[in-house]
């Protein structure tokens, strides 16, 4: 991988972190076919931090004002009872009891099936199915569910519902905004609530998986295999830096066109991508396997 494939992959990750189309795939389906493998888990790992420091800022406010209400909650400045303590008649306290539930599916589903995800479940075929199924949903759940639900209305039971939507974005294809926001909106969740929610689940979630994945695959650059396959510090930062400047402003139209337009468009995208990858993957010009893994 040289400077400007590396840039460019920043710019995929930019592009498609935070729509319902998964980064992931298309990581995994560029860098096969633009360097005939896996741009690696330790390069990947550290640009996806590019795009989470652009939500941190983005909403920096918001997640300020929920810490502030819970941390206040917790140690009993709204009563000392459990009920008090737990945020029970605070809106901010309790979304951040409720980001904290909603993360727990895709910690457990990480730690318990890890081998199953980052090699059974990396199969091109699996994605080109996910894609294609997880489309159709979004599209159906879009269309035919009301838009009455916004932060505020979140409860323990859709906490979960959000939290098993976030989850199945372990599986590459998914997509961690598209499991989510197909999720919010089948329970009735504005367009734009369903993605803030999205945004906001996501930031645990991604940070402590990054932070830990990060850790791993640099301490593996030891090894030649791996460290052939990462471009070099300077166009890794330099890749981290555009997935920050491009994923912020991803964030700010995303936001707008969801609160004029339907999902539909991203649906038929995820339906489209999936039909070229199978002919690629039949034709052989992609293998269903990365080669190196």
């Amino acid at each position: 991988m040289n400077f400007f494939q590396a840039i460019f992959l920043g710019l995929v990750q930019a592009l498609t972190e935070y729509l319902p189309v998964s980064s992931s795939a298309h990581i995994r389906i560029i860098g096969d076919l633009m360097l005939g493998h896996d741009p690696g888990a330790a390069f990947t790992a550290i640009i996806q931090f590019g795009t989470e420091f652009a939500v941190l800022l983005y909403f920096r406010h918001d997640i300020a004002r929920i810490l502030s209400h819970w941390f206040g909650c917790l140690f009993g400045r709204n009563g000392k009872d459990l009920k008090s303590r737990m945020g029970s008649g605070d809106k901010d306290a309790a979304l951040g009891w409720y980001i904290i539930i909603g993360t727990i599916p895709i910690v457990l589903a990480g730690v318990l099936f890890k081998s199953t995800i980052e090699t059974t479940l990396r199969n091109l075929w699996i994605t080109v199915t996910v894609l294609i199924v997880f489309g159709v949903l979004l599209w159906i759940a879009d269309a035919r569910s009301r838009q009455v639900k916004t932060i505020d209305d979140m409860n323990t039971k859709e906490a979960i519902v959000f939290g098993i939507g976030q989850m199945l974005a372990l599986i590459p294809g998914v997509s961690r905004s598209g499991g989510t926001i197909t999720f919010g909106r089948a329970m009735g969740y504005t367009r734009e609530a369903a993605v803030r929610v999205s945004f906001l689940m996501a930031i645990p979630a991604v940070f402590g998986a990054g932070i830990l994945e990060a850790i791993s695959a640099v301490s593996d650059l030891s090894n030649p295999q791996v460290a052939a396959t990462f471009p070099g510090w300077g166009a890794t930062i330099a890749a981290t830096i555009v997935s920050f400047l491009v994923g912020y402003i991803v964030i700010i139209g995303f936001l707008k066109f969801v609160s004029t337009f339907s999902y539909r468009a991203f649906a038929i995208y995820r339906i489209v991508l999936a039909v070229v990858v199978a002919i690629l993957l039949i034709t052989g010009a992609l293998p269903a396997i990365d080669a190196g893994a």
